[in-house]
């Protein structure tokens, strides 16, 4: 499966409670700057022409992360934004071969995503979009960065309310972790400096091809009171096999939200459920995941 064999594992951690609640399918239906990491071309999707979002999210096993984004239309077909991703492990013991039980001192695990992001419409039915990406890691005494690229794009067929959504995510070098938590005290005899540094290996980060289709089921009309949509995505990243994400989001006159989705040939993500509520320019979203073997969990954003 390859599990294992790529760093940064953090960046496929799906984000955005409407794409949660839609179990991730939001490469061809992601809106807004939530769906950013799904797709970079969702930012042309803005519903005004400047949009700000948060989430916060209790994850698994007392991780937590935040999403920060912003979003806006410069002209008619030109799009920017920039989306931070945060994942905060939450304090863990530190142990050592000579005290196992703990020192008494804690550590955390930080992880961050800085993305900037262009979008354009280059006809009525075809959007793309890109973004830059910088993304550290750290860990106790050591840490790694690196800059990544993603790619996106959207196609409206104009066939019976169907979208095609495509993405790449994480393409870049091989990373390597650097810190004083690699330096080996040595005698004189063989390092004046009584140092070495140890050398880590290097490995690649989670490349993530998707490949997904929208479908306006009902309400696809401007002005409907009721609107269906379902999507599904192709999710393949190299490390793990190809599983997929399906959902489906019923509104009632642009207010009222409701969601659902799967994943499928996952290990653990399966049932999500989700709602919102518009109100003048705010929208707040709610999600709910649950993950198996690990536990629940319960996520917001407005």
């Amino acid at each position: 499966t390859k599990v294992a064999t790529s760093a940064a594992n953090w960046l496929k951690i799906e984000s955005g409670a409407r794409g949660i609640g839609m179990g991730g399918s939001q490469v061809a239906s992601g809106i807004g700057v939530s769906a950013i990491p799904y797709n970079p071309s969702s930012i042309t999707y803005l519903s005004k022409d400047k949009e700000v979002y948060y989430s916060k999210v209790n994850y698994l096993a007392g991780i937590t992360h935040n999403t920060i984004a912003f979003g806006q239309k410069m002209t008619f077909s030109d799009y920017i934004g920039v989306h931070l991703f945060y994942l905060d492990s939450g304090p863990i013991g530190v142990t050592t071969l000579w005290v196992p039980d703990g020192t008494g001192e804690d550590y955390r695990v930080t992880n961050y995503a800085l993305r900037l992001v262009y979008a354009r419409l280059l006809t009525d039915r075809l959007r793309i979009g890109g973004c830059l990406k910088y993304i550290r890691e750290e860990i106790y005494t050591m840490s790694m960065q690196s800059f990544l690229a993603d790619i996106g794009s959207n196609f409206d067929t104009g066939i019976s309310g169907i979208m095609l959504g495509m993405s790449v995510s994480n393409f870049g070098p091989d990373v390597q972790f650097h810190g004083t938590g690699l330096e080996v005290q040595v005698p004189d005899t063989i390092s004046i400096d009584k140092t070495l540094i140890q050398s880590t290996k290097k490995f690649p980060v989670p490349l993530v091809f998707r490949l997904g289709v929208k479908k306006d089921i009902f309400g696809a009309e401007e002005g409907a009171d009721h609107r269906l949509i379902a999507s599904i995505d192709g999710i393949n990243p190299i490390d793990y096999v190809l599983y997929w994400s399906v959902g489906a989001e019923y509104s009632w006159r642009d207010i009222g939200f409701f969601r659902a989705g799967t994943h499928i040939g996952h290990d653990t993500a399966g049932l999500s459920l989700g709602g919102g509520l518009k109100w003048n320019m705010f929208v707040v979203d709610y999600a709910y995941v649950n993950y198996g073997i690990l536990e629940e969990t319960h996520q917001f954003g407005i």
